[in-house]
């Protein structure tokens, strides 16, 4: 019989899982590997674990034979149907009180389904975001943990020991609440990346057809950009990916096709937020960017047909760059102020205590939308923890106040020359919006009320009270019941 001594079993041996298991490697962690392609496990102990602890399994039976108790396995398996099914392969050879890890991208719901599923069985579950990439997964990820509570004393060594550290040492990675309360903290953080990517990518834009810039050229603007307020991975990756070449000497990014993919993570915090009644209109304008973009023969077609304005002009170099910067800025704050928002409506739907500031703590290293910034939103909420609303923090409403000119110049250049900046556009109409005391809601509410007696609130009597009219003097008496989305 094997020994039981490894610390964790990992299944899955993708690029994700292999770094991750390296990972533990380094940090004096045993782990035992099964791969569903049993050769793969092989290939592994042969080439990149080989002179490593880890130890190589062919059966979900030795696999966990080498645990220690209690056994903690973590899948890194693609997410959805193929993680219920190797939970119901691995179960038979746990016992209660084991502890099963999901470290897939999977959707919350189906995290809050498993957590209790497999309680009633008596084993412990997590599950949990990792994000950072290849690189992440082999240096130090963002890793954001939920499910089980009993289940965390038992793999917070581990974790936080392969999880990235900021400057003090802090890992990024604690607990984050119950159930699905993990997986919805990174399909968040998934969200705000696909914000962050289209905002970088809109910058981008203007700058090379508003202003003619090289690719060259936009590699040294990045790199400044880098050194102040912007400091982020993103921006960094885009410095460095202005300056490849292709073989022939060419810029790489003008080879490459603009029809973007993405993975559903996106699209899952857009239809939350809309189930919650969050506007996160920055992140749904960033999915709908990338579905737009993969309509190239459409657009290719329309670009023949519709004309857009005269050629006009940016403005003043120097300048147009920095507006440009301030206008990235101020959109990146409004994407984190709606992607808190949606965060903190979470919590107060499912009963999670979510640390909000330690959730910036956990995305300022190893995670893909990792920033200087990040230190901000964890200092707001220190000063705060009951902070309604990220822009009404001293350091960001600042920021806004004294860059909306900036953000304002940029988007009438952009209207001006026909560029189009959906993610740039709807932060700033959120902004506009949020400060707006009386909105035009109130004629919304009327017409509601006339075609549909809906009914509405007045100004002149308490919130709760709701009155209908009949505007055509035929209608009834009866009105329809109210609710808010």
């Amino acid at each position: 019989m094997a020994d039981a001594t490894c610390d964790m079993g990992l299944i899955g041996l993708a690029v994700m899982g292999r770094n991750l298991v390296l990972n533990m490697n380094d940090h004096g962690f045993k782990v035992a590997v099964f791969n569903r392609t049993v050769s793969k496990v092989d290939d592994f102990l042969a080439h990149e674990a080989k002179g490593t602890q880890v130890v190589g399994a062919h059966s979900l039976e030795e696999l966990a034979k080498l645990l220690k108790r209690p056994r903690r396995v973590m899948l890194m398996v693609k997410a959805g149907e193929t993680v219920d099914q190797m939970i119901e392969q691995v179960r038979p050879y746990l016992e209660p009180g084991d502890i099963v890890i999901d470290g897939g991208n999977s959707l919350f719901t189906d995290s809050n389904r498993r957590t209790k599923d497999l309680a009633a069985k008596g084993i412990l579950f997590i599950g949990t975001g990792v994000s950072g990439g290849e690189e992440g997964a082999r240096r130090g990820p963002s890793i954001m943990p939920g499910g089980n509570p009993a289940a965390w004393p038992h793999v917070k060594a581990i974790l936080q020991a392969i999880a990235a550290k900021v400057e003090d040492g802090t890992p990024c990675c604690d607990w984050v609440g119950e159930d699905g309360a993990g997986h919805y903290v990174k399909m968040v953080h998934n969200g705000i990346e696909y914000g962050d990517m289209q905002l970088i990518c809109e910058a981008y834009d203007l700058l090379r057809r508003g202003l003619g810039l090289t690719a060259d050229e936009l590699h040294e603007v990045f790199a400044e950009w880098n050194k102040g307020e912007l400091d982020s991975y993103l921006v960094e990756i885009s410095r460095d990916i202005f300056a490849k070449k292709d073989e022939d000497g060419q810029p790489l990014v003008d080879k490459i096709l603009d029809a973007a993919g993405q993975k559903g993570t996106g699209k899952w915090t857009v239809i939350s937020s809309l189930d919650l009644g969050q506007p996160v209109t920055l992140i749904g304008e960033s999915v709908f960017a990338r579905c737009l973009s993969a309509l190239k023969e459409e657009r290719v077609t329309a670009s023949k047909i519709l004309s857009g304005p005269a050629k006009a002009a940016a403005g003043e170099r120097a300048a147009f760059i920095e507006d440009v910067r301030r206008a990235l800025y101020c959109s990146k704050i409004v994407s984190y102020a709606q992607g808190y928002m949606l965060l903190k409506a979470a919590a107060r739907e499912h009963g999670w205590n979510l640390n909000l500031g330690g959730i910036a703590l956990m995305w300022r290293g190893g995670c893909i939308i990792r920033s200087r910034f990040l230190g901000k939103i964890k200092e707001a909420f220190d000063k705060n923890a009951g902070l309604e609303n990220l822009l009404l923090d001293s350091f960001f409403s600042g920021a806004l106040n004294q860059y909306q000119a900036s953000w304002r110049k940029t988007l009438v250049h952009a209207v001006e020359m026909g560029i189009p900046t959906p993610a740039f556009a709807t932060a700033l109409a959120f902004f506009d919006g949020i400060r707006t005391e009386r909105l035009p809601a109130n004629l919304l509410q009327a017409q509601r009320d006339y075609f549909g007696a809906h009914t509405y609130e007045r100004v002149d009597q308490p919130r709760g009270q709701f009155s209908h009219t009949n505007w055509t003097g035929h209608g009834g008496r009866v009105s329809s019941t109210t609710y808010n989305a």
